[in-house]
């Protein structure tokens, strides 16, 4: 299966594409986990893309997109993969589209996990992060709000600037804009599908699972 995740910040796209990797056996790929490989491997384009990140610059899409087609036709790949933050922009989908002709396949299904802006502002404010191990809590379902205390390792939990309702409300309003021409897109070739996010972790990974079939 060859399957990308939509989810705004918050909706739980990370865990429920680990547990989807696990569950059919191909990888979970993030666009940091691209330039990740890229540049550990110092493969060309890994290089350039270094040297816009360390310029503190955006990586230009035809590097990028030379990453992805390098990832993607890779061996890990083969039977699949869970892309998660790729694409962000109509010119990058069409982009994939052509990588994948080349590579002679093409996606499966595109699945945008749905939550409404104030469940993921409940969720996200609720937010604590450990500065020690970096682990993250829930201050709702933990109870760590008034003790500020890690249960892992001892440090001392904060609300990270992202994660402030202000904060959280621009970063929505910029994934709405960047993901809505990409999401209908998708819509277009008819393998768009979404699913509730607000359900429990479970519901949601079960009905992404419906949908694939």
């Amino acid at each position: 299966m060859r399957i990308i995740l939509f989810g705004p910040p918050g909706v739980g796209k990370g865990t429920q594409a680990d547990l989807l990797s696990a569950k059919l056996g191909i990888p979970h790929i993030s666009t940091g986990d691209l330039l990740r490989t890229a540049v550990t491997e110092r493969t060309e384009l890994g290089i350039k893309a270094q040297i816009q990140m360390d310029a503190g610059k955006l990586v230009p899409d035809d590097v990028m997109i030379g990453i992805v087609k390098y990832v993607l036709g890779s061996k890990k790949c083969a039977a699949g993969f869970i892309l998660d933050g790729f694409p962000r922009t109509v010119p990058q989908a069409e982009a994939l589209t052509g990588v994948l002709n080349d590579l002679g396949s093409a996606l499966d299904r595109v699945v945008s996990i749905e939550a409404s802006e104030e469940e993921i502002i409940r969720r996200l404010a609720s937010r604590l992060s450990c500065g020690n191990c970096k682990r993250i809590y829930n201050s709702l379902d933990d109870s760590l709000a008034e003790t500020k205390i890690c249960p892992n390792c001892g440090g001392t939990l904060f609300q990270r600037d992202d994660d402030k309702p202000e904060t959280i409300r621009k970063r929505l309003s910029v994934y709405t804009q960047s993901t809505f021409p990409v999401k209908e897109f998708y819509r277009k070739t008819g393998i768009l599908r979404t699913v509730n996010g607000t359900q429990s972790v479970e519901k949601v990974t079960a009905d992404i699972m419906e949908q694939l079939h």
